[in-house]
């Protein structure tokens, strides 16, 4: 009797009323909602991942900048010995700059242009970094030079470091977007983070996994 009641009440309101109720019932809903998720804790979820990325994020543009360090002495050691294979050094030199002018902040990481713009400059750098090392193998007197092989040592260990730092990032990237693009994770983020974007990752390759050959 009472839901009768109740229905003949809402019947016999004039519209522009019933629609404030409506709205006040599906305010008192999502609160109701958000509350329950908030108390397990599932409505920090998408913040959470999603700071967690672009964490990995900074952790490979430290590995990557890591690398662009050792590269000016790497060159002078190279030069010193090989002067002569000028296009090789130039194009480390050149490769370095343009990588290092490329700037995906963990603010951007979600623009797949410049994503894709950082990951094709250094794919560049590495490729020019590796006709350099293939260049030492004519130079004997290059691969006993201390200096050289201290560098060795650095560039070995800081491409183990950008690897791992990658699949981190990798990782990271991949629970944020799931959890964006499924429910309820893409409810809460449309009513509570609608700013919340997909982040880029960089595009799967071959041993991926594995960091470059760099042993001379």
């Amino acid at each position: 009797m009472r839901s009768s009641a109740n229905t003949s009440v809402i019947a016999t309101l004039p519209s522009g009323r019933v629609r404030p109720i409506r709205r006040l019932r599906m305010a008192f809903a999502a609160l109701a909602l958000a509350t329950g998720l908030s108390g397990c804790g599932a409505i920090n979820r998408v913040p959470t991942l999603e700071e967690s990325a672009k964490s990995s994020w900074s952790e490979v543009q430290n590995q990557y900048q890591r690398r662009a360090d050792l590269i000016p002495n790497l060159v002078e050691t190279v030069k010193g010995y090989a002067q002569q294979e000028k296009d090789v050094l130039v194009g480390v030199t050149e490769a370095r700059a343009k990588a290092s002018s490329v700037k995906v902040d963990a603010s951007t990481v979600s623009d797949p242009v410049k994503f894709k713009e950082f990951q094709d400059a250094q794919n560049q750098l590495s490729g020019a970094l590796g006709r350099l090392l293939v260049t030492v193998e004519r130079y004997p007197d290059i691969k006993s030079n201390q200096n050289f092989l201290a560098l060795q040592s650095q560039l070995e260990g800081t491409e183990n470091r950008i690897a791992v730092a990658r699949r981190d990032y990798i990782g990271a990237v991949q629970a944020y977007n799931t959890e964006i693009r499924t429910i309820p994770g893409r409810w809460i983020a449309s009513w509570f983070y609608p700013e919340a974007k997909p982040l880029e990752t960089f595009a799967a390759t071959p041993n991926a996994d594995r960091p470059p050959n760099v042993k001379f």
